[in-house]
């Protein structure tokens, strides 16, 4: 498994590295057991943080309400959980 994320039930948690301002969304490299996660929101006023749940939300196929910050809110490195998970993001967790 990898160190990046777990299941705890029906539970998926993420260990991720946000890249703010980015040219576009995704899911990039694995870094110090946490995965990358590019968005192209500002870090200002917590929309860098919004637009994580939405690009997070819309990848695992669930409302933004299933999709939750942890920790990490004011720090690059974020622990996220997201519940009951209808698909998994692509070529990221198995």
């Amino acid at each position: 498994m990898a160190d990046f994320y777990r299941w705890e039930g029906e539970v998926l948690h993420l260990f991720v590295r946000v890249q703010p301002k980015a040219s576009s969304d995704a899911f990039a490299e694995i870094q110090e057991e946490r995965i990358k996660v590019r968005i192209t929101a500002p870090p200002v006023d917590g929309k860098a943080n919004e637009h994580l749940v939405k690009f997070i939300a819309k990848a695992c196929g669930v409302a933004k309400s299933q999709v939750e910050i942890k920790s990490g809110e004011t720090g690059r490195n974020k622990h996220i959980c997201v519940s009951t998970p209808k698909r998994l993001p692509a070529g990221v967790v198995k």
